[in-house]
């Protein structure tokens, strides 16, 4: 279950979707409210998470949550809102903790951008184009940008404690940041709050890790799920858990 950031949506997934497909690797991405096919809709953290769950419920009730940025800190939230959906947590691009004075100047910022004639359109497009190669590029455009959910997805996040969500989660975590990421203030802090959780690092990335540098974040996906799966093997004597958990994962 592939959960995406802020503005973007489904299709920044592509990359790692074809690969999934090719090691023969089931795998859904969302699209969150205000963004893609739901740009129409508000954007919520509750609203969120529930979608999330409800995804999960349709592919049969649990999942391995891969979210990068925005979709990592909703990772968490539904992690431990739900943990019984949860074999595995990939949280990428989220080692800050959002209820900060930045977060304040941002929204400010927001605000300004939004009164712009294009609503920040050109200046949207010319991050794209500095940060990410053209490929991701164009993956992340084809499903639209969502440039009026900032000023709600800002508002919403800072109520979302992930150091508190980390220390209820029960599954395994993954916390991968680019090494160029400005999200990763609070690293250290993320990998003590949760129970079992290690860090990995993407060298030659910026915060967008897993469009910036594809192979190396999904290289990290398949090592995390074939650790699920030796667990899940290893849960039952039979082998019926890790059954169960392929048998719900193949419905799409």
């Amino acid at each position: 279950m592939l959960v995406h950031g802020v503005r973007t949506s489904r299709t920044m997934w592509r990359r790692q979707l074809e690969a999934f497909d090719l090691v023969g690797r089931p795998a859904v991405a969302i699209d969150l409210p205000g963004h893609g096919t739901r740009i129409a809709e508000r954007f919520s953290v509750p609203a969120s998470v529930d979608g999330i769950a409800e995804a999960i419920d349709a592919l049969g009730g649990r999942a391995v949550v891969v979210g990068e940025s925005l979709g990592g800190y909703l990772g968490i939230a539904h992690a431990a809102r739900h943990p019984d959906q949860v074999a595995g947590l990939v949280a990428a691009s989220c080692c800050s903790v959002p209820d900060q004075p930045a977060t304040s100047a941002w929204l400010l910022a927001v605000r300004g951008i939004a009164r712009l004639p294009d609503k920040g359109a050109w200046l949207n497009q010319r991050l794209v184009d500095v940060t990410m190669p053209r490929e991701a590029g164009l993956d992340v455009a084809e499903g639209g940008y969502a440039l009026d959910v900032m000023e709600d997805m800002l508002t919403g996040i800072r109520r979302v404690d992930p150091l508190a969500g980390l220390a209820r989660i029960q599954c395994s975590v993954w916390l991968v940041n680019g090494q160029w990421d400005h999200f990763r203030l609070h690293e250290r802090a993320y990998l003590r709050a949760a129970s079992d959780a290690r860090l990995v690092i993407i060298r030659g990335s910026n915060h967008m890790v897993s469009l910036v540098r594809p192979v190396a974040f999904t290289r990290v996906l398949l090592e995390a799920l074939a650790e699920v799966d030796e667990r899940e093997r290893t849960s039952a004597p039979d082998g019926a858990a890790l059954d169960r958990w392929r048998a719900g994962a193949v419905r799409r």
